[in-house]
C-alpha cells in the first residue's frame, strides 16, 4: 500500500521508497524518510498529501506519495 491510500492520522512504518531516481531517494532520507520509520499522513490534498515524519510536517505530490510504500 502507498501513501495515497493511507488513512489520515494513523501511524504507518515506511516499508521501502520505489523509485530509481538516487536524487529522490537522497531527498527523502534528509527528511527522514526511510525504511523502518514511521509516518503519518495529516491531511489528503488535492495535489497530494501532507505528512508527519519526525518532528517536521511536508506537503508531498502525488508521485512521490505512490512511490512510498507502507
Amino acid at each position: 500500500m502507498n501513501l495515497i491510500k493511507a488513512k489520515e492520522g494513523e501511524e504507518y512504518i515506511i516499508k521501502e521508497i520505489l523509485t530509481d531516481d538516487e536524487e529522490l531517494t537522497s531527498f527523502l532520507f534528509s527528511l527522514g524518510c526511510y525504511s523502518g520509520e514511521p509516518i503519518t499522513v495529516v491531511s489528503h490534498l488535492k495535489g497530494g498529501c501532507v505528512v508527519s515524519i519526525k518532528d517536521g510536517r511536508y506537503n508531498i505530490d502525488t508521485d512521490l506519495a505512490k512511490a512510498i510504500s507502507i
